[in-house]
């Protein structure tokens, strides 16, 4: 299926709110370590993305969405350092691909995107985490980020078990 990748400004992100919420709670209450625990409530999620908004008008934050036939299944976050002495760097945050359109290039094409935003704007360093051997794992890899280093017992399971995550970088 055509996957159309989209920069969405504040306003536009206002109006997909129930969409990225939905998203938000397919990932998490589908096992994703993205900051929450499951059960995740659709007003927590959308709560979430309420601050993305303000980040993406405000503190240079760009959203990116995949969009399938109109429907919103993917999204990814790019979070500029904006210290002066990190003006050349940027945290990739929140691949989140909805479960019913994973392994179909969705999240490796928003990876590009993202890459492709980041040199846009002077972004040469590309940081991000995932739980150490995720899938995202080898799609990060696949797309040539190295590995910087592993934290353990960095995120909690709804289950209560701690796993340990996976710093990555990519210089573009």
């Amino acid at each position: 299926m055509d996957t159309q990748i989209v920069r969405l400004n504040a306003a536009q992100a206002e109006q997909r709110l129930p969409e990225l919420g939905a998203l938000l709670q397919d990932a998490v209450n589908g096992g994703a370590a993205v900051g929450f625990l499951p059960p995740l409530s659709l007003a927590e999620a959308e709560a979430y993305w309420r601050e993305v908004v303000g980040a993406v008008s405000g503190a240079g934050r760009i959203l990116l969405v995949a969009i399938q036939a109109g429907a919103l299944v993917g999204t990814v976050q790019l979070d500029p350092a904006a210290r002066p002495n990190g003006r050349h760097r940027a945290e990739v945050t929140k691949v989140l691909v909805h479960s019913d359109h994973r392994r179909q290039g969705v999240g490796r094409a928003l990876m590009l995107a993202v890459e492709d935003e980041a040199a846009r704007a002077g972004r040469t360093t590309l940081v991000l985490d995932t739980r150490l051997d995720d899938a995202g794992q080898a799609l990060y890899t696949s797309l040539g980020y190295q590995r910087a280093g592993i934290i353990p017992n960095y995120a909690r399971s709804a289950d209560g078990t701690l796993h340990a995550t996976l710093v990555m970088y990519k210089l573009l």
